[in-house]
């Protein structure tokens, strides 16, 4: 919980958004999903369920939360989206990829 200016103690809202990434045929990622609140707990629910790997970074995933569904991330992102990129990669490699 974190306190506002008059010393309430506020829930932090969850944030997530999901993404796909094909290099053969995409110049960026693209925000497949997007939410706050429920939408969000929802998305990292049905990835869990599926067994995609979820990467926390709260600020990203309050950054991403606001592209449209549909739209390629900006370049300004593609640096911190590469490091989650890795991140997958290197859970492929030891367990091997998504069916």
């Amino acid at each position: 919980m974190k306190m506002d200016m008059t010393g309430k103690k506020n829930k932090k809202t969850t944030e997530a958004a999901s993404l796909k990434y094909d290099p053969e045929l995409d110049y960026a990622p693209q925000v497949t999903a997007a939410g706050k609140g429920f939408i969000a707990r929802k998305i990292i629910e049905t990835a869990r369920s599926a067994g995609v790997p979820v990467y926390k970074d709260e600020a990203l995933a309050g950054t991403l939360a606001r592209i449209q569904v549909g739209e390629m991330i900006p370049r300004e992102l593609y640096e911190v989206v590469a490091e989650v990129l890795a991140f997958v990669i290197g859970i492929d490699q030891r367990q091997g990829p998504l069916k």
